[in-house]
């Protein structure tokens, strides 16, 4: 092996790890840029919702979209896309998941708002996205989240999307990685 080849391993070998381990850190590195920036719509758990609560809301469409993250091989779609609601009411809506590998694995789910100023007067009483979500082989869920648009939200936003991405959170050890690695190496050579 010549020393251009030994150079570029050595980078390869130091990259790769550097890689990996920034896609685990892209979750909590999203949570915090959207805290601190207000960007993207993110929103937070509300302690005062119940007093968001009225008789008479306004008529607001309210549109799911679900998206994988790269790598990301699990089912995960809305049970319903598009809901009419009225503001200042509760509402349930379910996320459809489910595990298509052979293995354990745990996700995590990252909210975004469309348009990004009807973000603060969404309010989420429950939602999978607070919790990581771990499905054996096989397994399926439905996912809830239950929300309120508070009234004050302005009259020119008639409609919401509330998009969800999910992410592959699971550890893995290094063995398997190891074996998953060179199991594709192996089916690279026939």
């Amino acid at each position: 092996m010549n020393s251009e080849a030994k150079k570029t391993l050595r980078r390869l070998v130091i990259a790769v790890p550097l890689m990996f381990a920034f896609g685990f850190a892209l979750v909590p590195l999203y949570d915090v840029f959207c805290e601190v920036t207000g960007i993207n719509g993110k929103v937070f758990q509300s302690e005062n919702a119940d007093k968001l609560v009225i008789e008479e809301g306004r008529p607001l469409g309210l549109q799911f979209i679900s998206t994988n993250n790269e790598n990301m091989p699990w089912t995960f779609e809305p049970s319903e896309k598009v809901m009419t609601i009225s503001t200042g009411k509760y509402y349930t809506a379910t996320f459809y998941v489910k595990n298509t590998t052979d293995k354990k694995m745990t996700a995590q789910a990252v909210p975004s708002v469309a348009p990004s100023n009807a973000a603060a007067h969404l309010k989420k009483l429950e939602c999978f996205c607070f919790e990581q979500q771990e499905l054996a082989p096989g397994e399926e869920a439905l996912l809830p989240v239950k929300l309120l648009v508070s009234n004050e939200l302005p009259e020119a936003i008639e409609n919401i999307i509330l998009s969800y991405t999910i992410f592959d959170i699971t550890e893995y050890d290094d063995e398997a990685l190891a074996h998953h690695d060179h199991k594709d190496h192996h089916e690279m050579e026939h």
